[in-house]
Formats: C-alpha cells, sequence, structure tokens
C-alpha cells in the first residue's frame, strides 16, 4: 500500500516553455516589427496616393463632362455634381480635400491636398489635375 502511495505523490514531468523562453521569443518578435514597420509605411502613403489620383481623375471627368455641355471649365465642384467626402479632420475617411484651383474657358486646375502629413515628412502631400490631364505630384517647400 506505502508503494501504491508513492506511486500516486510523484509529480508527471510535462515538457513546457519557461517564462524566459517566451520572453526572448516575444522580444525578437518585437525587434522584427519594429524593423518591418519603417517600410510599412512607404506603402501606406502610395495607397493614400492613389486615392488622390482617383478623386482628381473623377473630378477631370466632370469637367470634361461640363465643358462639352456648357464650353467652359466650372469652378465649382457642387455644380460638377462632385461630393468630397468628409476628411479625417471632419470624422470621415477622406486624407485629401479636393478643390477646383483655377476654371477658364479653355483650362482649368484642380488639386488635392493631403490633410495630414502622410510619410512624415514635414509636407503635405498634394496633386494637381489640368484640362490636359496632366496628373503631377506637386512639392512645397
Amino acid at each position: 500500500m506505502l508503494n501504491n502511495l508513492r506511486k500516486k505523490s510523484k509529480r508527471v514531468m510535462v515538457k513546457a516553455y519557461s517564462l524566459t523562453e517566451i520572453l526572448i521569443v516575444l522580444c525578437i518578435i518585437g525587434i522584427l516589427l519594429l524593423m518591418v514597420l519603417p517600410n510599412q509605411t512607404s506603402v501606406i502613403g502610395q495607397a493614400k496616393a492613389i486615392e488622390a489620383q482617383a478623386m482628381l481623375n473623377q473630378v477631370y471627368g466632370l469637367e470634361k463632362s461640363h465643358f462639352y455641355r456648357h464650353s467652359k471649365y466650372s469652378s465649382n465642384l457642387e455644380e460638377l455634381g462632385f461630393e468630397q467626402e468628409k476628411t479625417v479632420d471632419e470624422g470621415g475617411q477622406a486624407v485629401y480635400k479636393i478643390e477646383i484651383v483655377e476654371a477658364s474657358d479653355d483650362s482649368f486646375m484642380a488639386r488635392a491636398t493631403a490633410v495630414s502629413d502622410l510619410d512624415s515628412d514635414g509636407a503635405f502631400n498634394t496633386w494637381e489635375i489640368d484640362n490636359k490631364k496632366m496628373l503631377t505630384e506637386v512639392t512645397k517647400e
């Protein structure tokens, strides 16, 4: 009977990782994440730039349509039928504010300006499109 008690009282050894080993693995994962995150910010900036380009291409199409109907370009986004989505500042999701910089009988210029510094370079990203569909990124000093 004493032998039976000894057998029952022996602890079963389960193989597992120690707390130190788990912490070391978590530290390595953290270091790897810190190395990857700076590379991801440029990808995010490129995605936001595509958003600006798409909105400006939409404005271009609306301006061309307005020009064919009225023989002049419009300086009013509402007149074109363009609805500016609420920006991040206003509680929306858009990161670019669209505006028509100039419009005349034979030309127009529309601009998309970021509402925040997307790539942390100290400048707000800005894109412009004209009546010839020349889409350019404007660098502001």
